[in-house]
């Protein structure tokens, strides 16, 4: 008796340009891509795709007629909840910018953040980002010192504050590792290590019902006050088998202060591959060998360290001394646009320029950072990162014919150093479509910038700011 048609793929990809970034595959090759039902890759390669067995329903067909065919971005180091804030403090370095951030977040809202993170994680999608470690804003909205890096709290909210972005990543189909502060150093430490474990448990419940990667510690050390912070997210790392990102030598200010917190990590056993330095872009020799030797990752955003004067991260230096390297968009209040191209060329770029050699980052090496170098610094390239059979089929349509890039001499070279947002024509997550010509397929799109103008505006009013400019009719 006939076990009847195999199950019907969800969508087969045909005569595109593949660009796979997987390692041990050719670089680029003209074929296909076929996604399952549960929007895994079964299969990709050379030619046409083979036929399916007789009687088995073709699903959807997407010819690409000639259109690259990428990995989705990932963002290593995101802040999604700050999409209402582009353009804050443009002459202001990390410190003050941060302050007129908290002037709002301080004011804000469970719902206030669950449109923002809406807002931002579609922009994310619209612009190629499939998936992105996101720290969350932490219900304790701190405020810092520029020049010690000295936190206070400023307001604490409730814990829907924190379970309100996640919601907002779920709701708009974007893949988030979710990053959760212990705010140690406020309330008694039971009490911080049962939220904290309360967050988690929220974390992993948007896993399991929807395109969550997990949870992770937001490492603050760098504004802590004393080491038992470090001991406590080393604690937290270990009893909930989770990683950990922290922000360490962002900045040039207060340097030595900064540098200071290193041996608070080493010395509580926190350093290894759960471990990523986020920015980084400060170190001294021995913390970069010592980061290096324990096996720890580190998250490079370029874009946001030039508008912030933070300082150039000498990438080149830390893949020498043997890191792993992926690259993150950061807070869309300082990358202002959400531009994977335009991140990877700055990157890229700057780095040429700092060393004097342009074959120091080559197109292929920061494509691969921002894809599958990303997911692997962050824990998840089991998952996402590449277009390898098993994967997520996350992926973008670049069509660099429109508008015209000229003759193609290096596929991965034009897809990096001449394509860009103007070129992307679609986003897929999971197989299926979820941004088109730079516009989100999603029914809330349309509701999360109404909210987000609404929103934002009425709370930068109570904290006696002013938006200049009000959305025109649509």
């Amino acid at each position: 008796m006939s076990a009847g048609p195999e199950p019907a793929p969800l969508l087969t990809v045909v005569d595109a340009v593949v660009i796979p970034v997987a390692d041990g595959a050719p670089d680029w090759y003209r074929g296909w891509l076929r996604v399952g039902a549960d929007g895994r890759i079964t299969g990709t390669g050379p030619g046409d795709p083979p036929p399916l067995p007789p009687g088995t329903p073709p699903g959807e067909v997407l010819d690409a007629a000639g259109a690259m065919v990428a990995p989705g971005f990932v963002s290593a180091h995101s802040h999604l909840f700050t999409s209402g804030l582009r353009g804050i403090a443009a002459g202001s370095t990390l410190y003050p910018w941060l302050t007129s951030m908290m002037e709002v977040f301080s004011r804000a809202s469970p719902e206030d953040l669950y449109w923002s993170t809406l807002h931002g994680s579609l922009d994310f999608l619209a612009n190629g980002i499939t998936s992105a470690y996101d720290f969350l804003q932490s219900r304790v909205v701190w405020q810092y010192d520029p020049g010690t890096a000295a936190a206070r709290a400023a307001a604490v909210h409730p814990l829907a504050y924190t379970t309100r972005q996640m919601d907002g990543a779920a709701d708009a189909g974007l893949r988030t590792v979710t990053a959760i502060r212990l705010d140690d150093e406020h309330g008694a430490e039971a009490d911080v290590l049962d939220t904290f474990a309360a967050m988690v448990g929220a974390a992993r419940e948007h896993q399991a019902r929807g395109p969550g990667l997990g949870a992770s510690v937001m490492g603050a050390v760098q504004w802590a006050s004393r080491p038992r912070s470090a001991e406590l997210e080393a604690q937290v790392m270990a009893e909930h088998g989770i990683t950990n990102q922290a922000h360490f030598v962002e900045t040039a200010q207060g340097v030595e202060a900064q540098r200071a917190k290193f041996t608070w990590y080493d010395d509580a056993g926190a350093l290894g591959p759960s471990f990523v330095f986020g920015h980084f872009v400060h170190p001294t020799d021995r913390m970069l060998e010592r980061a290096a030797e324990t096996g720890c990752a580190m998250s490079w955003q370029p874009t946001s360290n030039g508008r912030l004067a933070s300082g150039i991260a000498d990438v080149a230096r830390y893949r020498a001394a043997g890191m792993r390297v992926g690259m993150g968009l950061d807070d869309q209040s300082c990358t202002d646009t959400s531009d994977p191209f335009g991140n990877m060329r700055f990157g890229m770029y700057a780095l040429r320029a700092l060393h004097h050699d342009a074959a120091v980052l080559l197109p292929r090496e920061v494509l691969r950072m921002h894809t599958l170098g990303s997911a692997e610094a962050i824990g998840v390239d089991d998952r996402v990162g590449s277009l390898e059979v098993g994967k997520a089929a996350d992926f973008v349509v670049v069509d660099h014919r429109a508008p015209s890039t000229g003759p193609v001499w290096d596929v991965v070279a034009t897809y990096v150093m001449a394509c860009g947002l103007r070129n992307l024509r679609q986003v897929w997550s999971g197989g299926r479509l979820v941004s088109e010509d730079g516009r989100c397929t999603s029914p809330l799109a349309e509701q999360a910038d109404a909210e987000l103008h609404a929103r934002i505006g009425a709370v930068a009013r109570a904290a006696g700011l002013r938006l200049p400019l009000a959305p025109a009719p649509a």
